[in-house]
């Protein structure tokens, strides 16, 4: 068998291929259904909200891929993710040469500021992965995913956490609001995160008669609701009741608050957030354009021994948030 192959940004003929690889290896299952509709998949690509890799053989077929796509609220922060790689092509080099691609071609060609990736802990390769090309861990989303996702791969738990890791490629300049219950987490999540930025102690209360900004996602599947404040006002404590109620009254059982570090106020809003039972999960450099905080809340116990970690930064991001989970939640 001829093991050369070359790797480019998706072309419109590559799109059928996609979608066989898919099904080849998840059958009709796999999650995010854009990878089983070449159209959609290329007018994504050509709108910029997915830039796919893909790694074809001399003989036409789509062996891997890889992509940058958006799912942060800043339309110049890309996520990496959606790798795989055609079962008889693996250990040959593929998913590595997709991503050096990626990192030292396509990034320097598009105008993205940050891209990160949230690598599973139920293995170690994608950690040690992200890590090598530059993505440092800021952040720990606690049973993200349910394990049933992976049972392929001789999971047994009923949820798996992923990291969050992020590769700053051009900053922008900004002032950060630290909570005082967070200062000893902040000072260590942003070591290596720090340039362009200035640091002060949040101490003003939430503005008065101004109201949020917010939108909320569900990820059925999951069982993951995603809320997302643009602005934070006097309301939010009745906004965040609101939408926690309703994600709950659903069935979901992860939620996730995406908070902007930039805020003044930051840490009356981190305080009614607790007071409810979330708490920490990481930085999220540039998420927003502005520096973002995650803080979740889980309606089951975490297990937290499941969780394999890479690196010793990694392990004390778990460190802090589990401390943070048995202060309030335990």
């Amino acid at each position: 068998m001829n093991r050369t192959f070359e790797v480019h940004l998706l072309r419109s003929e590559d799109a059928e291929g996609v979608c066989r690889l898919f099904r080849s290896i998840y059958g009709e299952g796999y999650p995010i259904k854009i990878f089983y509709d070449p159209e959609r998949l290329i007018t994504a690509n050509k709108e910029g909200d997915y830039y796919t890799s893909v790694a074809k053989s001399t003989d036409g077929e789509v062996i891997g891929i890889h992509n940058f796509f958006r799912s942060a609220p800043s339309r110049d922060v890309y996520e990496w993710g959606v790798g795989l790689v055609l079962k008889e092509w693996r250990g040959m080099g593929v998913s590595g040469a997709i991503e050096r691609y990626m990192i030292e071609e396509v990034v320097p060609e598009l105008s993205m500021h940050t891209v990160f990736g949230e690598p599973v802990t139920h293995h170690l390769q994608m950690q040690k992965h992200s890590e090598s090309f530059g993505f440092p861990p800021t952040a720990l989303e606690v049973g993200l995913m349910p394990g049933e996702a992976y049972k392929g791969e001789g999971v047994k738990s009923e949820r798996v956490s992923t990291t969050m890791g992020f590769r700053v490629y051009r900053n922008i300049h900004q002032k950060i609001f630290v909570t005082a219950d967070y200062k000893e987490a902040i000072d260590f999540l942003y070591e290596g995160f720090s340039s362009g930025r200035t640091f002060a102690e949040s101490t003003d209360p939430l503005p008065s008669g101004t109201h949020s900004r917010t939108r909320m996602e569900l990820f059925d599947f999951a069982k993951v609701a995603r809320i997302t404040f643009y602005e934070t006002g006097s309301d939010f404590s009745d906004r965040i009741s609101g939408l926690e109620s309703e994600a709950v009254g659903k069935g979901y059982i992860v939620i996730q608050v995406w908070l902007k570090l930039t805020e003044p106020w930051i840490g009356n809003v981190v305080k009614i957030l607790q007071r409810r039972s979330f708490f920490l999960g990481g930085i999220l450099p540039q998420w927003f354009d502005d520096d973002g905080l995650l803080m979740q809340k889980l309606l089951f116990t975490p297990d937290f021994d499941s969780i394999k970690l890479y690196s010793d930064r990694s392990m004390r991001i778990r460190d802090l948030v589990k401390s943070d989970w048995q202060r309030l939640c335990g």
